[in-house]
């Protein structure tokens, strides 16, 4: 049968314009499909606007604690934050110019926008008109979760889909949900000067992180005013005088209401499957995504899944992994093709201080290896993170008994920048002690690095018998 493309990719998003450009560039007839614009939920939602919407409250918050840096400030002064969320729009903008439609068609990419949907396994209809492919690849995103509490539906809720076309911030928010978009926005908006109460039925925020990194974090947030509410979980929502109230309840059952100018919902994400008939193709799907084997194919042998609508991990850095393994598993022969491999996964939350994450926590690894060693290093004992006024944090590394990373846990400032030392060792299956070897420039945060890879050669010289040998070799 003779096809309309080799491969038409579904969703413009991070892995969607991977995927297409990697297929294009290894000659491929390929078709990029997109129901709105270029850039996914990554760039018009989630990444982008939430960094420079944290970047204008950290000089916010800088602004505040000039004094401690040594400097007077004469006359009034005044911050108005107001026109923050003006900024974080014009930065979107600019990014949103960076992968403009002609550009892909310039190299031979055909981009069609239109809500597509599946007629049968080699088929898709969009905008009337029926196109077809040896393979697809589906990457639709996917968008936030909002969970059935009474009340709920009945407000002008936010999520992190809306509350950057606000033209003016609130002055009180409930955030529902410590995770890290929840935690994210909330320290943000709160130093801009919104009053924050973070709701989350977990008995913490930041659940999958290690405890103890997470704890730093956590700390922080209070300490700058936040309201952490854990072990609570949200029953009931109604609106009374212009406020929103919140009925939560408590481990014990019992409940307590608080109120805020309104709610930005922040609890989990589903992927975008509405719509797309899979079931005409033959493609397996469920609430958390579509069913993909470890070559990312689908159930439909000609249809390959990444990104937010097929899992496990929603990061655009993991979608854009797996658009390439879906390229070349879905253009050559099935020797050719490759697994994923998650193993060495890591990613951040982009606070203040920030949160890295890479492999086991600290309570993963005890239960999955019988000897675990931990090495730990305070931010403290970097002389750049004393110039810099950064002395908050934590470097903490697991390893096996023989030393080889199992997971590195870093909260303090240029942690997701610090963390991939770690994951360059963890990846390339380079044990801890040798991250010591290289000669690290100084005065740089990145000496966390090597100090704490210094730490089991430490170990190693208090060796009684390590000492002996060294006394028998002195001169």
């Amino acid at each position: 049968m003779k096809y309309d493309f080799d491969i038409v990719v579904i969703g413009g998003g991070a892995g969607g314009l991977f995927a297409a450009s990697i297929a294009n560039t290894l000659g491929a007839r390929t078709c990029l499909v997109e129901k709105r614009k270029l850039g996914g939920d990554c760039t018009w939602f989630g990444c982008m606007p939430s960094k420079a919407l944290l970047k204008s409250a950290s000089v916010a918050n800088l602004l505040k604690g000039y004094s401690k840096f040594g400097i007077e400030i004469q006359g009034s002064f005044h911050i108005d934050t107001n026109k923050a969320l003006e900024y974080v729009r014009e930065v979107v903008q600019e990014i949103s110019t960076h992968h403009p439609a002609e550009v892909f068609e310039k190299r031979g990419i055909k981009v069609i926008f239109g809500l597509p949907q599946f007629i049968d396994k080699n088929t898709i209809e969009i905008n009337g008109k029926r196109i077809t492919s040896k393979r697809f690849i589906v990457c639709t995103g996917s968008h936030p979760m909002i969970p059935p509490i009474d009340g709920l539906k009945d407000l002008r809720y936010l999520t992190n889909e809306n509350v950057f076309d606000l033209d003016k911030l609130p002055q009180s928010l409930i955030v529902l949900g410590g995770g890290p978009i929840g935690v994210e926005l909330s320290q943000a908006l709160n130093r801009l000067g919104v009053k924050i109460h973070i709701v989350e039925m977990m008995d913490r925020i930041l659940f999958r992180e290690d405890k103890e990194a997470a704890q730093v974090l956590e700390d922080k947030l209070k300490e700058e005013g936040v309201q952490v509410l854990t072990g609570k979980k949200a029953i009931k929502f109604d609106k009374k005088d212009g406020l929103v109230y919140v009925t939560m309840e408590g481990k014990d059952k019992s409940q307590e209401r608080i109120s805020a100018e309104n709610v930005l919902v922040a609890v989990g994400r589903v992927p975008n499957l509405e719509g797309l008939f899979l079931e005409k193709a033959g493609v397996e799907f469920t609430r958390q995504g579509i069913k993909v084997n470890p070559y990312l194919q689908t159930t439909n042998k000609d249809i390959f899944a990444c990104g937010d609508a097929a899992g496990p991990y929603m990061f655009s850095h993991v979608a854009a992994y797996q658009a390439q393994v879906c390229v070349r598993n879905a253009l050559f022969k099935r020797l050719t093709w490759q697994k994923v491999n998650y193993k060495n996964i890591a990613w951040a939350t982009f606070t203040e201080p920030e949160l890295a994450h890479l492999g086991q926590t600290e309570d993963e690894a005890r239960e999955a290896h019988r000897n675990i060693r931990i090495y730990k290093t305070e931010y403290t004992s970097s002389d750049r993170a004393i110039t810099d006024s950064e002395k908050e944090g934590l470097v903490k590394i697991i390893t096996d008994k023989k030393g080889n990373i199992l997971g590195a846990h870093i909260v303090g400032a240029h942690a997701s920048e610090i963390i991939h030392g770690f994951l360059i060792a963890k990846s390339l299956k380079i044990q801890l002690e040798k991250l010591s070897i290289p000669l690290f420039i100084y005065p740089t945060l990145s000496e966390l690095v090597k100090k704490t890879a210094a730490k089991p050669l430490v170990e190693k010289l208090n060796n009684p018998l390590v000492k002996l040998a060294m006394k028998i070799l002195r001169r």
